[in-house]
C-alpha cells in the first residue's frame, strides 16, 4: 500500500492556536556504531509557502533523491540546523542524553540565526521527549509518533539531518579507510564489523557499543 506524502495539517493546527513557528525535529545516526548522532531542526512559519515536491521521511528516499532535495529544503526553510553529539560524548553520557545535547546545539543555532525559540513549538518525532531535560529553559515540545512520515516540517528536518551526517561520514571514510563508511555511514554492516576486526576501532567509534 502506498504511503501518503507528509502534510502540514499538524503545523496548521499549531499556527491556528497562536504558535509563531513550528520546529520540526528528527534524529539521525542513533543506531550507528560509529560517527555522531545528529538532530535536525527545520523551522516552519505560516507564511513560508509551498515546500519542495517530494519531501518525505529520509528513510523513504534514495541517497540521490535526498541529496537533490536538501538544498531545495534549505531554500524553503533557511532556518534549519543540525546539532551533533560525537562518539566520545555518546560513550560518556549515553545515547538519550546525547540526543538532548545535540538537540540543544541545534536550537542554539536557530536562536543565533534569529528564531524566537520560546514562541515556537518543537514537533518531535517519536513518543519520548528527550529534548526538554537537556535545556535550562525549554520551548513547548510536542511529541508525535511517525511525525517524520506525516508532518512536513519533521520530514524536512530528517532530510537535512540525514544528508549532512552522511557527508560527515563520507569525508571520514577518507581519513579512516577500511570501514566502508561510504556505504554504511557508520552503521553496523558486515563489512564495517570486518573492518573493526582487522583494523581495530577508531576515535569515531562508540567504544561502549562494541564491548
Amino acid at each position: 500500500m502506498a504511503v501518503a506524502d507528509p502534510s502540514s495539517a499538524v503545523e496548521l493546527e499549531l499556527f491556528a492556536a497562536g504558535v509563531n513557528a513550528v520546529i520540526g525535529c528528527d534524529e539521525v545516526g542513533r543506531g550507528a556504531i560509529a560517527g555522531p548522532v545528529g538532530v535536525g531542526m527545520t523551522a516552519m512559519t505560516p507564511t513560508q509557502g509551498a515546500w519542495p515536491v517530494g519531501i518525505r521521511d529520509s528513510k523513504m528516499l534514495s541517497q540521490k533523491r535526498r541529496e537533490l532535495l536538501e538544498p531545495l529544503t534549505l531554500e524553503w526553510a533557511p532556518l534549519s540546523a543540525v546539532g551533533y553529539a560525537d562518539a566520545a560524548e555518546i560513550d560518556s553520557i549515553g545515547i538519550t542524553a546525547a540526543l538532548g545535547l545535540a538537540g540543544k546545539r541545534a536550537l542554539i543555532q536557530l536562536h543565533e540565526a534569529g528564531l524566537d525559540i520560546m514562541s515556537s513549538v518543537v514537533l518531535l518525532d517519536g513518543s519520548t521527549d528527550w529534548l526538554t531535560g537537556a535545556l535550562s529553559v525549554a520551548p513547548r515540545v510536542h511529541t508525535r509518533v511517525k511525525a517524520d512520515r506525516d508532518c512536513v516540517s519533521v520530514a524536512a528536518a530528517s532530510v537535512v539531518a540525514k544528508v549532512q551526517r552522511d557527508r560527515f561520514m563520507i569525508e571520514a571514510d577518507g581519513e579512516y579507510p577500511g570501514y566502508h563508511w561510504l556505504s554504511n555511514k557508520g552503521y553496523g554492516s558486515a563489512a564495517h564489523f570486518e573492518g573493526i576486526r582487522s583494523l581495530g576501532a577508531t576515535e569515531l567509534h562508540r567504544h561502549t557499543w562494541l564491548r
